[in-house]
């Protein structure tokens, strides 16, 4: 059966021509691969391993293997990806070296952040310095860090885009900033082990995104909408709808991720998303756009034109100019591209349960 994936890995491969010479033969070790992230970072590692011949292995950590043999059976199978049982704040050393370290673990749901802060500070924190003492005892030339846009605190109304060197951070008397300052500390301890130990250590200052395999049922303002409109469902806007934010689809994800770890300055940071701004309020409409029916947008709020609409939004100056990455796919075919994929993993859903 032809990959659903398969046009957008073609482009990631072709995007990412000359990078994986670099992988040929080595290991690979990724925390989080059963994600929204990993799963991106699996399908364009096994899809370039085979198209070119790489020979390459990845392991992969995770807490249920079996989940995650039930949600991506052909990643599970592929004979390069195998998989360690463990939690990433103590997990047991797998054996032999590894060249590459991948750290794209950590749960970035709102409910954890706000019922139990410390258990989400912890698990960044803790996380992040067993995997750097396993790339450590691995000899792992290269990490790569997913961190986010969160280390950035509330961004000033007065900044439409926030660089890498805005000196910003979130507010330590706001329970909810537990996410944002464990990635803090997490793109620290990558700095202290890369000045000691010589681990080029890079890191990708994650913002919004769109794509397969995203969820539809937590907190991301696009997933609800796609959600909502997959069930022929009003898509409902919390709040005024003029928030600012900018979405990058999963594929041009997937580029600029590979390409950081591998062309990326060692110690350095790099904002990953996209720039284009976009209200919520019209996020929702472009979604229902999408759909072949007209499906109502319900906004709970009505705007105050007293109010700064809040942003978040990142500039990829640094990104563009030292490594050449570009947003290709624009927000409207990313996500008809997104509606797509859902909708044949309902129907193969239905299928299985008929069968």
């Amino acid at each position: 059966m032809k990959n659903p994936l398969s046009l957008d890995l073609e482009y990631i491969l072709n995007s990412t021509q000359g990078l994986w010479d670099e992988i040929k033969g080595q290991r690979i070790f990724i925390t989080g691969g059963t994600g929204f992230i990993g799963c991106w970072l699996l399908e364009s590692f096994a899809f370039a391993n085979e198209k070119l011949n790489l020979g390459a292995s990845t392991v992969v950590l995770t807490r249920n293997q079996g989940a995650f043999r039930k949600k991506a059976p052909h990643l599970a199978g592929n004979p390069a990806i195998s998989f360690h049982e463990g939690d990433v704040r103590y997990f047991s050393f797998p054996e032999d070296e590894f060249s590459y370290v991948i750290h794209a673990a950590t749960d970035a749901g709102a409910r954890l952040n706000e019922e139990n802060p410390l258990l989400m500070f912890d698990t960044i924190v803790q996380g992040t310095r067993r995997v750097l003492d396993f790339a450590r005892a691995s000899g792992a030339r290269k990490l790569l860090l997913t961190s986010s846009g969160a280390v950035y605190g509330k961004q000033p109304p007065h900044l439409t885009n926030v660089p890498e060197d805005y000196a910003g951070g979130p507010d330590p008397s706001d329970g909810r900033s537990a996410y944002g300052e464990g990635k803090r500390v997490a793109e620290l301890l990558c700095n202290q082990y890369g000045r000691k130990y010589g681990i080029e250590a890079k890191i990708a200052r994650c913002f919004a995104f769109v794509g397969p395999y995203l969820s539809l049922d937590i907190h991301y303002a696009i997933g609800n909408f796609i959600r909502n409109g997959l069930a022929g469902k009003p898509v409902h806007v919390t709040g005024d709808g003029t928030s600012y934010r900018s979405y990058l689809y999963a594929a041009d994800l997937a580029v600029w991720l590979w390409t950081i770890l591998i062309r990326g300055k060692p110690g350095t940071a790099y904002n990953v998303g996209s720039e284009e701004a976009v209200a919520i309020a019209d996020t929702a409409k472009i979604v229902t756009k999408a759909f072949s029916s007209e499906l109502p947008v319900i906004i709970d709020k009505k705007a105050d034109d007293q109010i700064i609409p809040e942003r978040y939004l990142p500039s990829t100056k640094k990104a563009r100019d030292e490594l050449g990455l570009r947003q290709e796919i624009d927000l409207e075919d990313a996500i008809a591209r997104t509606i797509r994929w859902h909708r044949q993993q309902l129907m193969k859903e239905r299928h299985q349960r008929v069968n």
